[in-house]
C-alpha cells in the first residue's frame, strides 16, 4: 500500500491524533512538496517542523522502515537530504550514506480512506466513483475535465510527434498518415497506418492532376489489386467491366516506375463493417480528397472556422465507387461520401490534434487555442464511454465534453489509477 501512503502524505489526509516521530518529537506537515515519480527521494523540498525545528527537504515513504536498505538508499548519495523517513511500519532504524540516523515517523492510512480505496479497486462497474459524482460542484468537474482534454490532446501530440520521427521529419507526411489511420475508424486503423506509409507521396505529387493514376497508386499500395483479392464469385464480373484491369496495369507500370511494393492485403479486416467502411471506399475517397488537394497541411491550418474544416474533410468517391463497394459487386447504397458523423470524427481525432501539434511544435498558440475552440464547438461524441458518463450524472454536451471523459476512462479507471484522479480523490476523502 506505498502507494496509497504516498496519496495520503500529499494531501495530507492524516490520521485525527498528533503525528510523531519514533522517538516522540512532535512532527507537523507545513508542505508535503513537489510528489517524485521518477528516480529519487518521494517528495522533494518538503517542508516539515520536527519538535521545534523547521525542516526543508525531501521526504522518503516506505511500506516499511527496512525497505530503505532493501532498496539501496543507505548507499546513495541522492538521498542525503532526506529529512524524513515515512513508513507504515517501523521495523528498524535507517541512516544515510553519510552515516547519519535519520527521523522517521509511523504513518497509518485512515480507516475510511482505506475502505473508501479497496471499493474503488474492487468495483468492476464504471465509474467505480459514481457514489460521489451528484456531490461534486460544477466548478471541480469543469476543472477537472479541462485538464483531461488538455492531457489527451498532448498524447495524441506525441503520437503525432513519432510518426514525424517515422517520416523523416515531415509534417506533411505525418498528418497523411494521421489522416489514413482516422480513415480506419478503429477497426482498421493500424491497416491503414500502415498504408499510408507505403505511400511514396513525393512519387504520387507527379501525378496530382490524374485522378485515375492516383488511385491506381493508392490501391495498388493497398494490396488489393491482386486477382486473389476478389471473392471467386466477383472475379469474372471485375474482369469484364475493366476497371479493375485498368486500374492494376496502371499500378504496374507506376510501381516499377518508383520502385513502389504493396502492403499485405490480409491486414485488412472486413468481418462485421458495412459496405461503406470498406478499404476500397475509404480509399477511394482519400484518393479524392487527394486529387482535390485537400489532404495538405498548409490547407488545415488555414481553417479558421469550423464550417471550413468540414468542407475541406468532405470527401466522396470516384465514379466506379459510385455503384461498387468491391471489384465486380455493385451496390445500390447511397453512402458514398463521408457521413457527418464521419466527418465529425475526422475533425475530432485529425484535424484538431494536429492543429494542437503543430501549435506545439511552432510555438503558435493561436493554432492551439483554434483547436480548443473548435472543440467546444463540436457536439460530443456518442459511444458507450460517453452513454455511461451521462447516466451518473454528468454534463456531456461538447466534443472537448468527450475527448476528457475517454481519456478518463482510458487512462484512469480501465488502469484503476484512481489515486491521480480529481473525482477519486473526492471519493476518498468522503465521511
Amino acid at each position: 500500500m506505498e502507494q496509497l501512503l504516498h496519496y495520503v502524505f500529499k494531501h495530507k489526509m492524516f490520521p485525527l491524533r498528533e503525528l510523531k516521530t519514533t522517538d516522540g518529537k512532535p512532527v507537523e506537515v507545513i508542505d508535503p512538496g513537489l510528489h517524485n515519480r521518477n528516480a529519487g527521494p518521494d517528495f522533494f523540498n518538503s517542508k516539515v517542523v520536527i519538535g521545534d525545528t523547521m525542516w526543508v527537504g525531501n521526504v522518503e515513504i516506505h511500506d516499511k522502515s527496512s525497505d530503505w536498505y532493501l532498496h539501496g538508499h543507505d548507499r546513495d548519495s541522492r538521498y542525503d537530504n532526506v529529512v524524513l523517513h515515512v513508513a507504515g511500519e517501523i521495523d528498524t532504524d535507517v541512516k544515510n550514506s553519510r552515516g547519519e540516523y535519520l527521523h522517521q515517523m509511523q504513518l497509518e492510512v485512515p480507516p475510511l480512506v482505506r475502505e473508501h480505496y479497496e471499493e474503488l479497486l474492487k468495483t468492476d462497474s464504471y465509474p467505480p466513483c459514481y457514489k460521489v459524482m451528484p456531490s461534486l460542484t460544477p466548478l471541480k468537474i469543469h476543472a477537472w475535465m479541462a485538464a483531461l482534454q488538455t492531457e489527451r490532446l498532448e498524447q495524441k501530440t506525441e503520437a503525432i510527434r513519432r510518426r514525424v520521427e517515422l517520416c523523416g521529419g515531415s509534417w506533411e507526411e505525418a498528418y497523411f498518415m494521421t489522416l489514413a489511420r482516422s480513415y480506419g475508424f478503429s477497426i482498421n486503423s493500424d491497416a491503414f497506418e500502415q498504408w499510408a506509409r507505403a505511400i511514396p507521396l513525393q512519387a504520387v505529387a507527379h501525378h496530382r492532376d490524374d485522378l485515375f493514376q492516383i488511385e491506381a497508386i493508392f490501391m495498388g499500395q493497398a494490396g488489393l489489386l491482386e486477382l486473389n483479392t476478389i471473392p471467386d464469385y466477383y472475379q469474372q464480373t471485375a474482369l469484364n467491366e475493366g476497371y479493375f484491369a485498368k486500374l492494376r496495369n496502371e499500378y504496374l507500370y507506376l510501381a516499377h516506375k518508383f520502385s513502389m511494393k504493396p502492403m499485405d492485403y490480409k491486414l485488412w479486416r472486413f468481418l462485421r463493417l458495412r459496405p461503406q467502411n470498406f478499404p476500397h471506399i475509404r480509399i477511394s475517397q482519400l484518393a479524392n480528397l487527394y486529387y482535390q488537394r485537400k489532404a495538405g497541411l498548409s490547407q488545415l491550418i488555414e481553417c479558421d472556422t469550423i464550417e471550413q474544416l468540414k468542407a475541406l474533410l468532405s470527401s466522396h468517391v470516384t465514379p466506379y465507387w459510385e455503384t461498387h463497394y468491391t471489384f465486380g459487386s455493385t451496390s445500390d447504397m447511397n453512402k458514398k461520401h463521408l457521413s457527418y458523423g464521419s466527418i465529425n470524427l475526422l475533425m475530432i481525432n485529425t484535424a484538431i490534434p494536429m492543429l494542437f501539434a503543430v501549435g506545439r511544435h511552432r510555438g503558435k498558440e493561436v493554432l492551439c487555442d483554434r483547436a480548443f475552440d473548435f472543440l467546444e464547438q463540436l457536439k460530443a461524441e456518442n459511444n458507450n464511454i460517453i452513454r455511461m458518463w451521462q447516466q451518473v450524472g454528468l454534463p456531456v454536451k461538447t466534443a472537448g465534453d468527450s475527448q476528457a471523459l475517454i481519456q478518463l476512462k482510458k487512462e484512469y479507471c480501465d488502469k484503476k489509477d484512481c489515486l491521480r484522479c480529481r473525482f477519486g480523490y473526492e471519493y476518498l476523502k468522503r465521511n
